[in-house]
């Protein structure tokens, strides 16, 4: 018997208390290819807030499900035949074989498309979604990181034959990294990239989170698992010995006065911390006093004339603007960094004004002001919005086209989905060798969308997958796998 694990996208916030669904969150449980059956296994007792999450992870869509909810047993749903039978304890298995499957004309059946994909899913990580990351240890040995060298110290266990350190850097490989015995505990040395990090003991078997550890997170599995970060900045302090405390705020913690606390290291204070890519503006309190670091010659001007201190984690893109050659002041602005209208001030240059920004990968709107008046950029085609509301689009690390064919007399085409809120003025295609084309950034995972030609809403011709919506008439349905920076 062969059996292929679908790993799926997770939803995390489904509460604890609800067992019925806790299957959701082992993948083995939910849907699995076995014996040449595609097989999901359903629980009857289920609400409808579990049968939408259920449809959205696995687009099934929600007319088989209402079948096997009513109790029958075969189901002949989109020319597919589909059986049911009781497992026992009020779960149910609903399958059919792969081989029966409609391949739209491509030879390979659908969903088998769509489980290449999900066998190579990533899904959106943590590094994602936070933007920074700081260490909470109780023992400061419990956990070292230099030059991309992590060293993971686990006191105790005296006793134990065996430990072994598994987590997402190491796929939960329970055997891959043996841990040694140092006389007083456990230890072990890693190469890890700078980024966030999950991981648990395994000491004879049993698996333990890092009892030095504060930091945990839910895992798939409904247990916690420790969190490390791999710092890829330092902040640092000279001086002030004799100061309370100092903390460091910035765009990155919403300016909280309260800061996150820096260590006093004999004559200075530090802080090592993961930054996502992107640029960040920050400041030290020193006992409650504001000042900018004096050892980053790196400075801006907020909107209220505050020199704030900046750092940028990653490559810049650089934004430009030809021409306006007697234009006293051109500031950059956009979704990136709040519509912040004197922040970012662009040099000239021989040819116009530039300046080098990083931003991480996503879709962002922007304008230029050129002595106060807002324009968009002259250069760029894409758009978004429409009138006073128009602005430019950049889709930064842009890893999916939509392209809609033909269609040459239309004189206005979007394309609007699940990925801008539906906005039925989002984005704005551009004609091009024959086909309507716009690029964006996806996070991975499942997307639905249409075009609008004209103001006239359709699928998307090129792409026969689709599901139906409240109002009959079907949304385009585009997955994508893994992340491409």
């Amino acid at each position: 018997m062969k059996k292929y694990w679908i790993i799926l996208l997770l939803f995390s916030g489904i509460s604890a208390g609800q067992n019925t669904i806790n299957a959701l969150f082992d993948p083995g449980k939910v849907c699995r290819i076995e014996d040449g059956q595609l097989i999901f296994t359903l629980n009857l007792r289920w609400g409808e807030k579990e049968k939408k999450e259920l449809t959205g992870l696995f687009d099934l869509d929600s007319l088989l499900l209402a079948g096997v909810y009513r109790g029958e047993t075969e189901i002949t749903f989109r020319g597919e035949n589909w059986k049911v039978k009781k497992t026992g304890s009020g779960m149910v298995e609903l399958y059919k074989p792969l081989d029966g499957m409609a391949d739209g004309g491509t030879g390979k059946p659908q969903l088998y498309d769509l489980m290449d994909q999900w066998m190579n899913f990533r899904g959106e990580t943590a590094e994602e979604q936070e933007v920074y990351g700081v260490n909470r240890f109780r023992l400061v040995n419990a956990f070292v990181y230099a030059g991309n060298l992590a060293q993971f110290y686990l006191p105790g266990f005296e006793k134990a034959n065996r430990v072994y350190l598994a987590g997402s850097f190491n796929n939960w490989n329970t055997a891959a990294t043996p841990m040694r015995f140092t006389g007083k505990g456990w230890i072990t040395d890693l190469r890890l990239a700078p980024g966030k990090y999950t991981y648990k003991y395994v000491v004879d078997g049993r698996w333990t989170i890092d009892p030095s550890n504060q930091l945990t997170e839910r895992g798939g599995a409904g247990t916690p698992n420790s969190v490390v970060f791999c710092p890829n900045h330092v902040f640092r302090l000279k001086g002030f010995q004799n100061a309370g405390r100092v903390v460091v705020t910035g765009n990155f913690h919403q300016w909280n006065p309260r800061g996150i606390a820096m260590n006093q290291l004999g004559d200075r204070w530090e802080l090592p911390v993961w930054f996502r890519e992107g640029t960040y503006v920050y400041k030290f309190l020193v006992d409650n006093r504001w000042m900018a670091d004096p050892e980053n010659p790196g400075t801006r001007e907020d909107a209220s004339g505050n020199l704030n201190s900046f750092l940028e984690i990653g490559e810049p893109y650089l934004f430009s603007l030809s021409g306006f050659p007697d234009a006293r002041k051109v500031v950059l602005t956009g979704s990136f960094n709040g519509w912040d209208r004197g922040e970012l001030v662009m040099n000239h240059t021989g040819k116009g004004w530039e300046l080098p920004y990083v931003v991480p990968a996503g879709n962002y709107a922007y304008k230029f002001i050129v002595d106060g008046r807002w324009m968009t950029d002259p250069s760029n085609p894409f758009t978004t919005g429409s009138g006073e509301t128009q602005n430019s689009f950049i889709a930064l690390g842009a890893n999916h086209i939509f392209e809609l064919r033909d269609y040459s007399t239309a004189q206005n085409v979007l394309v609007a989905g699940s990925f801008n809120n539906w906005d039925p003025q989002g984005y704005r295609m551009v004609r091009k060798e024959g086909r309507w084309i716009f690029p964006v950034y996806l996070k991975p995972g499942k997307h639905t969308y249409k075009f609008i030609v004209d103001g006239k809403w359709m699928l998307d011709p090129a792409n026969d997958l689709y599901e139906e919506n409240q109002y009959g008439t079907g949304n385009s349905v585009l997955w994508t796998g893994q992340d491409s920076r």
